[in-house]
């Protein structure tokens, strides 16, 4: 036994050498850790320049890019690109009365890794609103946070550049699903999951959740119904731009408002209205920072960036928030 014990510890440091001390699985946590980002190129048949040919010096103005995955599943149909470029220029014209203008940076496709086509935006929330705060409140109190793998989605996809934070990136993808807490009945929650056709990631529900370079990034899965496509984009940019949930004039934000009139609700509406009636929609649109003055030489003056985070009642907006009281969403008997 004397000769055995020191065998056996010589053997298995031998081993131990051999395999450097690794666990099986490490070399390949190490390679999905070390991916490479997605090998974007234009597309050259797209006409870029006369998309911007109407660009103004002196307006404000946003930069837009697009990455279109070249490897879809061959049965996914709900975005393609043709409906992409025709939404993004139907939010040109939206915007247009307000003087602000898109500029269009480039249109990109390369093969994105397939685990990412479909992913959970946010980890599911811990804490419904009970109604002592209204819902911004209550999102900056306990803000969405992505999952690690969505993350990691972004990590692929958007490319590293200076402007990463100023600028805004329209993704296709296949599917997002966003989660979130309703009452089911009485004094119980449970929690949904809505399969969106859009999503803006804003900062009113994420506030300083995202990592910066990646908090431009705007998710689009569904162009396909020819009632509501054209507006899909002008609306997303809508969250990202004027930092507001689904909300207009008398109606307050919720996660889902179906109503005409407003840009920022689900229906027909492009409206973008102005003044406390407005909910200062306009205003607040121009103060984003996402947002620059386009200068005679092509310089841009950026707008001021977020003093907080970018939740709703971030110091740059000033006067140009609503306070309202939160509403049970239960019986107060409960």
């Amino acid at each position: 036994m004397r000769v055995l014990v020191p065998f056996l510890a010589m053997v298995f440091a031998i081993l131990s050498a051999c395999s450097g001390g690794k666990h099986p699985g490490q070399d390949h946590d190490k390679v999905q850790q070390a991916e490479t980002r997605v090998a974007w190129s234009e597309i050259d048949s797209i006409d870029v320049n006369g998309f911007n040919s109407d660009l103004q010096p002196g307006q404000l103005t946003m930069d837009v890019g697009i990455y279109f995955p070249s490897n879809f599943d061959s049965t996914f149909n709900k975005v393609t690109l043709s409906r992409m470029l025709e939404s993004l220029k139907a939010a040109k014209e939206i915007y247009k009365p307000t003087g602000v203008q898109i500029k269009l940076l480039w249109v990109k496709t390369g093969k994105v890794n397939p685990r990412y086509f479909s992913i959970q935006a946010n980890e599911v929330p811990g804490i419904p609103n009970a109604g002592y705060t209204n819902l911004y409140e209550h999102s900056y109190r306990n803000p969405a946070k992505l999952t690690e793998e969505t993350k990691k989605a972004f990590e692929h996809i958007v490319e590293p550049a200076p402007d990463n934070h100023r600028t805004i990136y329209l993704v296709a993808l296949q599917d997002v699903f966003y989660p979130f807490l309703t009452v089911s009945e009485g004094r119980n929650w449970m929690m949904k999951t809505v399969r969106t056709g859009g999503l803006s990631f804003p900062g009113y529900s994420y506030p300083g959740t995202i990592p910066k370079e990646y908090r431009g990034v705007i998710t689009i899965t569904n162009l396909d119904r020819p009632d509501r496509f054209i507006r899909t984009i002008a609306h997303e940019l809508g969250h990202k731009v004027m930092n507001v949930s689904h909300e207009y004039k008398d109606t307050r934000p919720q996660h889902e408002v179906y109503a005409d009139g407003g840009l920022m609700l689900y229906g027909e509406g492009e409206d973008i209205p102005s003044g406390k009636d407005g909910r200062w929609h306009l205003e607040r649109l121009k103060l984003s920072p996402f947002l620059y003055q386009l200068g005679e030489d092509g310089s841009k003056t950026w707008n001021s960036d977020y003093l907080e985070n970018g939740h709703y009642y971030d110091p740059i907006y000033g006067k140009y928030v609503v306070h309202f009281q939160g509403a049970s969403p239960i019986d107060e008997d409960w």
